[in-house]
């Protein structure tokens, strides 16, 4: 079983904590709604999830399309949650993820790679499925293509 080790200190700002790994990387996390002004001194921590969700899907999809003989020269995501206000905890309850690619890509393969990579690879899409419908589109050298709502699995 593999184990993950993080280790987070609080900074000198209320709720501005460090957060690093075990190989030294860093990400400063903050709740900009606890200040006055609306300003965090880092990310939020479920803006982390969005921007989590987006990495781990990015990384299978550019693994599945590589091996697959895609040539991507440029890949960006887009990462869209919907969450209640006022109500505590506020979890998830939709998600939409754009991937956004150039190259000499096939969209079908894309597609393919995005609902193998939010459907079955992704760790961090099988944890936010507990409370939030994902879904996913796609736009390839600028033409857009609808995705769908990825199933959970049973």
């Amino acid at each position: 079983m593999g184990v993950v080790n993080v280790h987070l200190e609080r900074q000198e700002a209320d709720y501005h904590f460090k957060a690093t790994n075990a190989d030294g990387l860093s990400i400063d996390i903050d709740d900009g709604t606890a200040y006055p002004d609306g300003k965090g001194q880092g990310v939020g921590p479920m803006q982390l999830l969005m921007m989590a969700i987006g990495g781990c899907s990015g990384v299978d999809i550019a693994s599945i399309l590589l091996k697959g003989r895609q040539r991507i020269d440029a890949f960006s995501i887009d990462v869209s949650g919907k969450k209640p206000d006022g109500v505590s905890p506020s979890v998830y309850e939709a998600v939409e993820v754009h991937f956004i690619l150039e190259g000499d890509i096939e969209p079908a393969k894309v597609q393919r790679a995005a609902e193998l990579s939010l459907g079955k690879y992704c760790s961090v899409s099988r944890i936010i499925e507990k409370t939030a419908v994902i879904s996913y589109r796609y736009s390839v050298n600028g033409e857009a293509f609808d995705g769908a709502v990825v199933p959970s699995p049973e």
